[in-house]
């Protein structure tokens, strides 16, 4: 038995002292063929320091051996030591036997350096030179994964499952090309193939994916049913709340949907938009308190976001409270980027506080942008009347006209306007 073997027994039996004695023989007796098997053995398990002293010594004895070069990038890399790792993998030439592993090896440490361009260029050399090897079709598979360039992995993976590659490196490319299809929103084709995969062989993330191609599909009873299998196996997988919440409103399973939201809090509470969306939901319940409630804290948590702004100064109108919408919506209206919305919202609030110079202020920004919407514009027609406002009362009202073509009222006044 070699030392090298002795190593590895004494490693396996956990005796580290017994370990490093039978290493240091190994380095000085077993023959290269050996040692080369046991850096290989010892990487594998972690013991990157060992190794790297054995690929050291044999490529001091072998210069031309440019695979020792590419084992040495690989440890340099998983030791956070780029620049080194570089300077092996630049030293392999393109003749070299080792070049194409030379390439793979650098698309890892780009892709790790998050240079993902650098690293398509590394694989698709490496591809071009070796179109029919598996595992660079699969490296660059998974880097447009990785990139979200979804449509650019689904036909590596698709030309590796014909090929009857169906897993690789642990990954289960039939799952992969599910979640492709259904990120590249090819749905059909995405649950065609994430059905193939057992339930209970799902990772979280591939259950998650199926049950959000379920809800984009329209199918909420089993998006339903596997987001909440995800939710009772793992409760903090947060991403789950926000899609629940949507499949069981659009059920008008409304209780049930402000519960899941709720639940979502629970794991979640700096989650702004559940708050907005556990408010909308509490909103078509009636529950008003509670919509505000969660209004304001969604708000607190991001001031910036427009639309916890909307519906809290919504919420202040429908309920007359004119102040409050006009002290939480005009800082708002400060720059040329405000939402619509809050220019009606102010307009109103403040002609219902007498303020006509205001109003008229923001019934001349927001008319603009709600020409096609009778609501406001029957709203803006009597304000504008009640200020004189001829020319404008009139195009409004032809404008409202041609929506609500039926109302006599407002034909009347029209009349009354052209006569």
């Amino acid at each position: 038995m070699s030392y090298a073997q002795t190593a590895l027994d004494q490693l396996e039996k956990g005796q580290l002292d017994a370990f490093k004695k039978q290493y240091a023989l190994a380095l000085r007796h077993d023959d290269d063929d050996t040692l080369f098997s046991l850096a290989e053995e010892l990487y594998s398990l972690g013991f990157l320091n060992q190794s790297r002293r054995i690929y050291e010594k044999l490529l001091k004895k072998y210069p031309d051996e440019d695979e020792l070069r590419t084992n040495l990038a690989d440890i340099a890399i998983d030791e956070d030591k780029n620049d080194e790792a570089l300077d092996y993998l630049n030293q392999v030439r393109p003749d070299s036997p080792a070049y194409i592993e030379s390439l793979m090896v650098a698309a890892d440490l780009y892709q790790t350096q998050e240079l993902f361009e650098v690293s398509e260029q590394k694989l698709l050399t490496a591809r071009r030179l070796a179109p029919e090897e598996p595992v660079i079709t699969f490296a660059l598979a998974e880097l447009y994964f990785t990139m979200r360039e979804f449509r650019k992995a689904i036909p590596l993976y698709l030309e590796l499952i014909t090929a009857g590659t169906t897993d690789m490196s642990r990954v289960n490319l039939v799952e992969r090309l599910g979640v492709a299809y259904a990120n590249a929103g090819r749905f059909e084709q995405g649950i065609g193939y994430l059905k193939q995969i057992h339930s209970g062989d799902m990772t979280p993330d591939v259950k998650f994916e199926t049950a959000f191609t379920y809800l984009q599909l329209k199918e909420r009873t089993e998006a339903i049913r596997l987001f909440n299998e995800l939710k009772d196996s793992d409760e903090h997988y947060t991403s789950l709340y926000p899609y629940l919440g949507q499949a069981l409103e659009e059920e008008n399973r409304l209780p049930e949907a402000l519960t899941a939201l709720q639940e979502g809090l629970g794991v979640d509470q700096y989650n702004e938009k559940l708050w907005l969306q556990a408010a909308h939901v509490a909103t078509r319940l009636d529950d008003e308190a509670l919509a505000e409630q969660y209004l304001k804290r969604g708000h607190e948590l991001d001031s910036d976001d427009l639309s916890a702004v909307i519906q809290l100064s919504n919420l202040y109108v429908k309920q007359e409270r004119w102040a409050e919408t006009q002290e939480l919506a005009t800082p708002y209206v400060q720059n040329d980027d405000a939402d619509p919305q809050l220019y009606w919202n102010l307009a109103v609030a403040a002609e219902h506080e007498e303020d006509y110079t205001t109003a008229r202020k923001y019934y001349d920004a927001a008319t603009p942008f709600f020409m096609d919407q009778a609501d406001f514009l029957r709203s803006a027609i009597y304000f504008y009347r009640e200020e004189g406002a001829r020319e404008e009362v009139v195009r409004l009202l032809q404008a409202y006209l041609k929506q609500v073509p039926d109302d006599s009222e407002m034909a009347l006044m029209l009349e009354g306007y052209t006569d």
